[in-house]
Formats: C-alpha cells, sequence, structure tokens
C-alpha cells in the first residue's frame, strides 16, 4: 500500500517523481501529492484521486522547478481519503516535509502531548503526528535531522517506511524503514527513493534495499550514511544491480496490465521452472531445496501460510504435496495464524508465500515460526524482497513484474513452484515411480503451450462475459484440486468487478448454497474430465432442474457437460494435479471482460493494494 518517490540531484525532481508514482500507481491508493524544493520555497500540492488528477492540478497553478523533491500516493489508514489528509505533511514550523507509509500506532499519545506542548494539527493522520514528534525533537535535543529521526522513531511504535527532509538543508533527504519496504538507487550525483525500483529503473541500476530499522542519510556529494535505528550502530550499505527491465512495466501495446499479465502465463510458467526443470534428463534443480533437503525429508509437516490468492496457491499445494508426495499440510491465512498460538516445532516446516515478498501477515507469520524453531521457505516473485531476505531458504517465481493489483501470473507461477518441490520431494522418498515421476515433468514442461491454447478461447469468453455482467451474485463450484480455482475465479470477479460472488467445493452446494440458484444466479463449474467428474456432473444437473445459469469450464471434447450447460469453455486435458494452470485462464478472462463492461478500473480496483504492509 502507498507509494513513496523521491529525488535529490541535479535534474528537475518534479517528472521524476510524477513519472514515478504513475510507476506505483499498482500499489493502490486513494489520493496524491507532491513537494519540490527549489532551494527557497517549497511547492507542495495534494488531491483526492489519481495521480493524473495531481499532474492536472500542479500544472496548473504550482511552480515545478526545484532538484529535491518527494511524492506520495496514499492509503487511507488515519482519516478519510481527501485533499487535507494527503502526503506530504509539513511541521508547524513548515521546515520539514515528510512521506510516509504504514501506521503509527500510538499516534494518540503522541499527538495529546504534542498539542499540550502547543502544536496545532490540520489533517487527521498519524504521519503529520510523526513530522511534528521529529520537529520537537530536534528543537528540544538541539540535534540535527537525522538524530532527530532516530529519536523520534525510538518513541514511535508500528511500521513506517518515511522520506523526510527540512528547507534549511536541501542536499540531504533523510529515510527510515520498519515493516513497509524501501529502495534507494544510487546514480551519479543524484540519489533516488522509492517503494520499489520501477519509479527510477530507467536512470540507474544500482540500488540499495533498506532493512528493518534502518534508516539512511541520504546528502549530495557525500556517501550514504546508513545507521540501525535502535542503537545507531553503523550499517555498511549492500549496493545491488538490479535485474528489472523498462519494458517489463510498461503495457506492451495491451489495453490493461491485467490483460497483459494474463496472456504473458506461458511465458511466466516456463521462466519459472526454466533452469529447474530438466525433463530429458529426469532432474528437479532447485537449489533452496537441494541445500536443505533433510529439512523438508524429516519434516513432520509442512505448514503454507499466505494471504489472498497465494492463499488459494496454497491449497492447491496442499493437494499436490499430499497427493504426489505424501506429506501432511495445512494451508493457514497468515493473519489468523500468527494470532492463535499456533503449535509450532522445530519439525515442522514452514512455506511462505507472497507475490510482493512484503504482505505485513506473512512476515509476521514467518518470523513465529523462526522463534519456534521450524524451518522457513519463501516463494515470491520480487527479488530483494522483504520475505527473500528473512527466510531460511526460498525459491523465486520469475514471473517478472505484476502490476495489475489482481494478481494472475502470480497464481499458476506460485503453482509450478510447488508443484516442482513436490515432484522432487516424491522423488527423494521414492512415493512416486519413476515412470510417473518422467511423465509428470514432461506434462509440466508442456504446460505452457497448453496455457496459449486456453487462452484462444478469449473472444467465446468474451461474449458469456456479455451475458452475465450485470450479475449482481455469482457462484463457483470446483471439486478436488479445482476447489481453490473455484475460490480464486470468484476472488478475481469479487476484486475488480464488484459483483458479489461465492466459491464453494461442488458437494458443498447442497448444505446451503442450493438455496440461492435461481434463473437468476449464474453458477460457474470447473467440470474437468481428470477428478470426480461424475459427482460434477452431479450437482451440474441440481443446478440445472433448479434453472440457474451454468457456465462450465470442461476439458476439451467433453459431451456430457454440453448438453447439461447453457455455455462451456473448453480448456486443453492434463493431469490431475496441473489443471488449475488451465482452468483458472478462462475465469481470469471472465472477470476483466465483465469488470471492463461494467466500468471498472481493471488494474486499480477501489479499496485494494497490491502490497499490504500493513494489517
Amino acid at each position: 500500500m502507498c507509494g513513496i518517490v523521491g529525488y535529490i540531484g541535479h535534474r528537475d525532481a518534479y517528472p521524476i517523481i510524477i513519472k514515478g508514482l504513475q510507476r506505483l500507481e499498482y500499489r493502490g491508493y486513494d489520493s496524491a501529492g507532491v513537494a519540490i524544493y527549489d532551494g527557497s520555497t517549497i511547492n507542495l500540492c495534494k488531491t483526492k484521486g489519481k495521480v493524473e488528477d495531481l499532474k492536472n492540478k500542479a500544472e496548473a497553478g504550482m511552480a515545478l522547478g526545484g532538484n529535491l523533491g518527494i511524492g506520495h500516493t496514499r492509503w487511507a489508514t488515519h482519516g478519510v481519503p481527501n485533499d487535507v489528509n494527503s502526503h506530504p505533511h509539513y511541521s508547524n514550523s513548515g521546515d520539514l516535509v515528510i512521506i510516509h507509509n504504514g501506521i503509527i500506532e500510538n499516534y494518540d499519545s503522541i499527538k495529546k502531548e504534542l498539542i499540550n506542548r502547543g502544536y496545532v494539527f490540520h489533517s487527521d493522520t498519524d504521519t503529520e503526528v510523526l513530522v511534528n514528534l521529529i520537529e520537537e525533537v530536534k528543537k528540544k535535543e538541539n540535534v540535527k535531522l537525522g538524530k532527530a529521526v532516530q529519536i523520534a522513531l525510538n518513541q514511535a511504535v508500528g511500521a513506517y517506511a518515511i522520506a523526510v527532509f527540512d528547507r534549511n538543508k536541501p542536499d540531504e533527504i533523510v529515510v527510515a524503514k520498519l515493516g513497509s519496504p524501501l529502495a534507494i538507487g544510487i546514480g551519479e550525483d543524484e540519489f533516488f527513493i522509492a517503494s520499489d525500483a520501477s519509479p527510477f529503473i530507467e536512470f540507474t541500476n544500482n540500488a540499495m534495499y533498506l532493512e528493518d530499522e534502518e534508516m539512511a542519510i541520504i546528502r549530495l556529494g557525500k556517501e550514504i550514511k546508513l545507521r540501525k535505528i535502535k542503537d545507531d550502530s553503523v550499517v555498511y550499505p549492500i549496493i545491488k544491480e538490479l535485474q528489472l527491465n523498462i519494458e517489463e512495466i510498461e503495457k506492451g501495446g495491451y489495453d490493461h496490465f491485467m490483460l497483459k499479465e494474463i496472456y504473458e502465463q506461458p511465458r511466466a510458467i516456463q521462466d519459472t521452472y526454466r533452469g529447474r526443470l530438466l525433463a530429458d534428463q529426469g532432474l528437479i534443480k532447485m537449489a533452496g531445496i537441494d541445500d536443505n533437503l533433510e529439512k523438508f525429508m524429516n519434516a513432520n509437516r509442512i505448514i503454507i501460510v499466505a494471504c489472498g490468492t497465494s492463499w488459494h496457491a496454497g491449497l492447491v499445494a496442499e493437494y499436490i504435496f499430499e497427493d504426489i508426495a505424501r506429506i501432511p499440510v495445512e494451508v493457514e491465512y497468515a493473519s489468523e495464524f500468527r494470532y492463535r498460538n499456533p503449535v509450532i516445532t522445530d519439525k515442522d516446516v514452514l512455506i511462505a508465500i507472497s507475490q510482493s515478498g512484503e504482505t505485513a501477515d506473512t512476515l509476521a507469520a514467518i518470523k513465529l515460526a523462526k522463534e519456534k524453531g521450524a524451518f522457513v521457505f519463501g516463494v515470491c516473485n520480487v527479488v530483494g524482497s522483504t520475505i527473500s531476505r528473512e527466510t531460511d531458504a526460498g525459491a523465486y517465481t520469475h514471473a517478472g513484474p505484476e502490476i495489475g493489483v489482481a494478481s494472475t501470473k502470480a497464481f499458476t507461477t506460485q503453482i509450478t513452484v510447488l508443484s516442482l518441490i513436490a515432484l522432487k520431494l516424491a522423488k527423494e522418498k521414492g512415493v512416486l515411480s519413476k515412470s510417473k515421476y518422467h511423465e509428470f515433468l514432461t506434462e509440466l514442461e508442456n504446460i505452457p503451450s497448453k496455457v496459449e491454447k486456453a487462452l484462444l478461447s478469449n473472444e467465446l469468453i468474451e461474449k458469456v462475459a456479455e451475458v452475465y455482467k450485470d450479475a449482481t451474485n455469482c457462484l463457483y463450484l470446483g471439486r478436488g484440486y479445482n476447489f481453490p480455482v473455484a475460490l480464486e475465479g470468484a476472488l478475481k470477479l469479487k476484486e475488480i468487478s464488484y459483483i458479489h460472488a461465492e466459491g464453494y467445493p461442488a458437494a458443498e452446494m447442497k448444505h446451503g448454497p442450493i438455496a440461492l440458484i435461481d434463473e437468476h444466479m449464474p453458477v460457474f463449474v470447473i467440470a474437468t474430465k481428470k477428478g470426480h467428474y461424475e459427482k460434477v456432473v452431479s450437482n451440474i444437473q441440481e443446478i440445472k432442474s433448479r434453472k440457474g445459469k451454468i457456465i462450465a469450464i470442461v476439458t476439451e471434447g467433453d459431451e456430457a457437460v454440453k448438453e447439461l450447460a447453457d455455455h462451456v469453455i473448453e480448456v486443453p486435458e492434463t493431469f490431475e494435479s496441473l489443471t488449475p494452470l488451465l482452468t483458472t485462464i478462462p475465469l481470469q478472462l471472465l472477470s476483466y471482460h465483465i469488470a471492463l463492461m461494467r466500468g471498472c478500473n481493471v488494474d486499480q480496483p477501489r479499496n485494494l493494494a497490491k502490497s499490504v504492509t500493513v494489517e
């Protein structure tokens, strides 16, 4: 949530910051703002709405020159989305300006104390409280900005990524991080600050990522001073070369990022298993597993923690691990896991799944599991993200940047990685015959071409979307491996079209949801030939007898369901455990087209954020 962009150097800051904020729109936000300092005047503009609204407002009435600036996209926590609550925020003197991602949990007690000391507040935000706390410390302790930030943050409780500057120090920005991501781009006599590297990738390939409870004093003409917030100890920066490609974060001719990312899935799946899946040699090579094989082989169980779409990928993995590798698995919402005093031992392996690698609840679950002695393995997409650094080992999905808020290629690439792990463990445990193991490897290698074939149904899916775009409720049904796909299909529809939808195990329909079915209820049924096919056909007959509208996802060549369903969308045949990689494709496209037809913002659905870095 929230996007942070900052610049200090020899270029005009404003165009860099505006473009950077546009690159961070995927994170989800409700207002935006920018502050540019020209050495004498701080020019500030902020507004409820989109970055484009900010751009129009700023360029209509604000001086834009200046080589220092900070910008922000806000996702409201304290105070409603409006111009006043938008960032950046001034301190009372007007000397300090701050942007902030996160939550200061003890802001209210700090605010009351500052009011007693004569401070006046103009917004409802915890951020304005923080910048005035920094100002009060700076005055009272007679210290420089960096030291004031450090002292203030030691008094604050919560999560944050901040960037703050002082009008009296036009060559300096101070940044700090706890819980929310922050990257620093290092150029020639210039520095860039952002929530991730996408805003500055065209200017520099050199970046460093702050770790939790670290702060940096960034000064022109000098090396970055990096310190621990708690004890002021010196940290030596590790500068990394970025692998991000500028073309990957542009739309590439597609109308929306979501559509682009749906169509990128054949390549993304292939990139995920590239170098790991060697079907001709009968090998799966994964360093994170190979180096820690005993941990997995001796585990009493695997616990999977995740949120949202990643949780659905974890549910698919539960079927795969238990069915193929014969390892007990529990799948938990990270947000619930961390609070229910779970039983965890050093014989457990915890797999944490997150597209961004920054999900706050999943990170908290990781820390809890490590405290209890469990081995923690991460599956995420973003190289250098917090989860990739906090886990004992892991595997990247290599999906490439996912900008659309509603995850698509994250889901299929996560399933791909988890399938590789399950197959490798099954082979090592000797619970899968050699011939079946080789068949699996070959079939997984063929999945990208089968996804391409599934994408050919786009025109048909668009016609189906036209029929059901005005529905108010939808039901999604699946069994076995495709029950999580039903959940994921319902989530996609909810996220981007705002239609209420529920995913259910098909067999559970009789235990309640069947009461909802009438001629106005579209029911999306995943009815592939592999896995409980006859049972699902029976469920479809029950729906039909109650006049429900049936949209069925079936295996190519299916005839039985075709006779019963109102609409049929075919996917290629594959192994049962790999069907989610295909059956999810038409459901993604269906959600996309319905949302588009309803006039919804497909890439930035209301109230949602791509990276949820607060509880």
